[in-house]
């Protein structure tokens, strides 16, 4: 199994308030990596440290490092923007550009230099199929994405982030603003999306972790009480913490 993150010695303060303390962890290459936790226990921190978006907080200091295929991404001669072409992200609420559904999705590669018209339909085509909107969408492609509804929306917002052919997508808490049968829609998408991404899910919703993830990190008070494969942190968790997490005697 190929690790595509090694997190060593991680802590990240904003100011004086530290929010994430001595994480060391490894995320697997094609796998889904859910963390889990309380409200304000670094999840969300973490997610942003793998693509440096902590960097746009006035006032974060961090220390450590975070390699991605070996690489430091804090070096100072990382590119940031070759960085969030490799690792994307979906956030919580959908967030559609208010344009066309055809130019939420060629908007990243038109920014990385593919102007050809061919190969722009040829990616909204498979990134739409990939996220299973294409039959829904396709007639409607120079329409405004703000039509769609919730969860077709964040739908699309997968088929964006995919359309610049990240190696890795972070998502935080992408169905918690979603009905039921939206979320089982990207649950399943999820899996599916394995087959050619490695994914890293902050969810508050326990059940669904235990559903799509392959392995699970449980934070609490921003240190990473527990990590390893999900039937395991599920069913057997080493640390009275965890099971008292997961059992719902907190949180």
């Amino acid at each position: 199994m190929e690790t595509k993150f090694k997190i060593k010695n991680l802590n990240l303060y904003y100011g004086n308030f530290q929010a994430l303390m001595n994480i060391d962890m490894e995320i697997y290459e094609n796998k889904i990596t859910a963390l889990i936790g309380p409200s304000g226990c670094g999840k969300s921190t973490f997610l942003r440290t793998l693509n440096r978006m902590n960097d746009l907080i006035p006032n974060v200091s961090i220390e450590g490092t975070i390699k991605l295929d070996n690489k430091d991404i804090y070096n100072k001669d990382y590119d940031l923007i070759e960085l969030r072409k490799r690792v994307g992200m979906v956030f919580q609420k959908p967030n559609p550009f208010p344009k066309t559904i055809y130019d939420n999705i060629v908007y990243g590669p038109k920014i990385h230099g593919v102007k050809d018209k061919e190969k722009l339909d040829y990616i909204v085509e498979r990134t739409l199929k990939e996220v299973a909107l294409w039959d829904e969408t396709k007639d409607r492609l120079h329409k405004s994405a703000l039509g769609l509804s919730g969860g077709q929306q964040q739908r699309l917002c997968i088929a964006r982030c995919l359309a610049v052919e990240p190696e890795v997508i972070l998502m935080d808490e992408p169905t918690s603003a979603l009905d039921p049968v939206s979320t089982s829609k990207i649950e399943g998408l999820l899996e599916e999306l394995t087959e050619k991404y490695t994914i890293v899910i902050v969810t508050h919703n326990m059940q669904q972790a235990g559903r799509v993830s392959d392995y699970t990190s449980f934070f609490l008070n921003g240190k990473v009480i527990e990590n390893d494969k999900t039937e395991v942190i599920f069913s057997n968790p080493k640390d009275k913490k965890t099971e008292d997490y997961i059992t719902g005697r907190f949180g």
